[in-house]
């Protein structure tokens, strides 16, 4: 009894001290066995692959060459498209509208028929006065041969001067008559014309408000057509009041670029000039009107459209300049990771100048060639050393860092060579 009891114990004891030298025993003897196995390396999950003797890997960044170009400055504002022209055409007569010789919508030129009036009254008129007129010139003509007849008997002393004067007096009555009756026939001629309505400008037509068969007049509201002038067009837009003199010294000289974009300003629409700018300011938006002509040739502003107004004040030459992602803002001020030849990271910090849509200028600070960080300056200090994607030590495809590759590489071994 005493023997099996004995027994049994020294099997426990056997089993506990085989569990414990398999367990403990590489993790013990690892560290300080450099020439041991594959499996025994370091159970630490990596930790000197990962963090390095300097405190952790290169970090892989994008970089970008600081270069000179040329910026253009720009004022950007928000304009609506107003036509140079915009004609209401009434009838200078009235009378019943026989035809209408336009489409809704169509484009129209300076002295195209849009539409005629029933001539007939208006002919009859014109008879009449031209009627009048020539009654009134042979009126004119005998008066001027009796006059001359009773000159010739006064030189002979045959009629008495008061006949002579009189007969003077009705040729001078006759030749008033005359006028007057060419100016009826002059106003009557000019009333007939107005029978056919001929375009003032040329533009589009819009919307008819009239049918053949109606009676129009120079009274009707609505009119016969309107036509809106759409080559050249005019875009009228507010400037802050600060923008104001700066915009003024440019008013005269050459002449500054001017684009119209759409509401998504990702189109161009027109390119024109800058016009003119308005002589105050507005005291209830502190803004300054201004406007700017465009030619219109393929017909993109339409009148009353909103669009978005970039002009060109002038062009920065040699402006060193780099992408907006390089430049970051701290408690100093702006600054960039400039990467120097050993493959490390300089924090300097710049003065930024005038901005693009992708890049900014750098006033002071930075040369041009030199290379600055785009990508990965959130995990950069100053002096930390960083790979470039594409070159020796860069990280793999995968985004895993070099040294965790390595530790991955290790605790797989020894997790593979454990028994």
């Amino acid at each position: 009894m005493l023997l099996g009891s004995l027994v049994a114990l020294l099997v426990v004891v056997a089993v506990a001290w085989l569990a414990w030298h398999l367990t403990r025993t590489p993790a013990a003897t690892s560290p300080a066995a450099p020439g041991g196995r594959p499996g025994m390396a370091a159970s630490g999950g990596g930790a000197p692959g990962a963090g390095g003797s300097r405190g952790g890997p290169p970090t892989t960044v994008g970089v970008a060459v600081a270069e000179r170009v040329d910026i253009p400055v720009t004022l950007e504002a928000l304009g609506t498209v107003v036509p140079l022209a915009t004609v209401r055409v009434r009838p200078q007569v009235s009378g019943v509208l026989q035809q209408v010789l336009y489409k809704e919508g169509q484009a129209v030129k300076k002295g195209d028929v849009l539409a005629t009036i029933d001539p007939r009254q208006f002919e009859m008129a014109l008879q009449q006065a031209t009627g009048q007129r020539m009654r009134d010139e042979a009126q004119l003509d005998a008066a001027r041969v009796t006059l001359q007849r009773f000159q010739t008997l006064l030189k002979q002393d045959s009629i008495a001067r008061q006949e002579v004067d009189t007969q003077a007096a009705l040729v001078k009555q006759l030749e008033a008559a005359v006028v007057i009756s060419k100016a009826n026939e002059g106003t009557a001629r000019l009333n007939l014309d107005y029978t056919r309505i001929v375009s003032p400008i040329s533009g589009r037509v819009g919307l008819r408000t009239v049918d053949v068969g109606n009676v129009v007049g120079t009274s009707d509201t609505n009119g016969v057509a309107l036509i809106t002038q759409l080559s050249p067009i005019d875009v009228e837009f507010s400037i802050p009041q600060d923008q104001a003199a700066a915009l003024a010294q440019q008013t005269g000289r050459a002449a500054m670029q001017a684009r119209a974009l759409d509401r998504t300003r990702s189109t161009v629409l027109e390119t024109g000039t800058f016009s003119s700018l308005d002589n105050q300011v507005d005291t209830q938006t502190g803004t300054v009107r201004a406007k700017a002509h465009f030619a219109n040739d393929k017909g993109q502003l339409f009148p009353s459209q909103f669009v978005n107004v970039q002009l060109q004040l002038r062009t920065i030459e040699g402006a060193v300049t780099v992408p907006l992602a390089a430049v970051r803002t701290g408690t100093n001020g702006d600054y960039v990771f400039v990467l120097k030849e050993d493959r490390t990271v300089q924090l300097r910090t710049v003065q930024r100048g005038q901005a693009t849509a992708d890049k900014v200028q750098v006033l002071s600070g930075l040369q041009a060639g030199e290379r600055v960080v785009t990508e990965g300056a959130d995990r950069l200090k100053d002096g930390a050393r960083v790979t470039l994607p594409g070159r020796e030590g860069a990280a793999p495809t995968d985004g895993t860092p070099a040294a965790a590759r390595q530790g991955q590489h290790r605790r797989q071994a020894a997790s593979g060579a454990r028994p």
